[in-house]
């Protein structure tokens, strides 16, 4: 992946997971996603995809035991790169909302890039796998990723059935969010607070 200003890598080695991850937020939805979790990486690749974010990872994890550390430190990572490639947040958007159908399931998103991290996830599930990803992952994933990029979010599965198509339309709904939230302005003048700071 071709360095710029808003890009970060970011790797992440415990006893529990080995990861390796490049961001792009001004990319064109490339994604090249290897968990060893077939379901977590469909979802991370619809999120580059949809928010046309580049990302390329690569996790080893303990998956003998199960997917919870994988997915979560996965959060952590791209919590903590999309807070690098924002720099001082200056000329961003710093708010975006959208809306995602996929069939039965309606998603909403809602992000604030306001360096308070904060996570609002309201969605009821059928089952508890997946594939090889059980569906409590979610929350820890979302909650990662807003605690470590320090925003405030909130996502809602207003209406679903099939969980396949609940998590990815929650996936997607985050990724056009934060990809409106992400957007530079010339009208924006500076850090988008009457703080002064994000």
């Amino acid at each position: 992946m071709s360095e710029d200003k808003r890009s970060a890598r970011i790797e992440r080695r415990t006893s529990e997971t080995q990861i390796e991850l490049e961001l792009r937020l001004d990319g064109s939805g490339q994604c090249r996603a290897e968990t060893g979790v077939g379901f977590f990486d469909h979802m991370l690749n619809a999120f580059a995809r949809h928010g046309l974010f580049d990302l390329e990872l690569k996790c080893h994890g303990d998956l003998e035991v199960d997917a919870h550390h994988t997915v979560e430190d996965v959060g952590i990572c791209l919590g903590q790169a999309i807070a690098q490639s924002l720099g001082d947040k200056a000329g961003i958007a710093r708010y975006g909302h959208a809306y995602v159908p996929m069939d039965e399931a309606l998603a909403r998103a809602a992000v604030d890039l306001s360096g308070r991290a904060y996570l609002v996830l309201e969605a009821a599930f059928n089952d508890e796998m997946v594939g090889e990803m059980p569906v409590a992952m979610v929350r820890e994933f979302f909650y990662a990723v807003a605690d470590q990029g320090r925003m405030n979010l909130h996502l809602d599965l207003l209406r679903g059935g099939n969980d396949h198509h609940g998590i990815e339309a929650l996936f997607k709904a985050f990724a056009r969010a934060l990809d409106a939230a992400t957007l530079q302005s010339d009208r924006v003048q500076g850090i988008p607070s009457t703080k002064g700071a994000l």
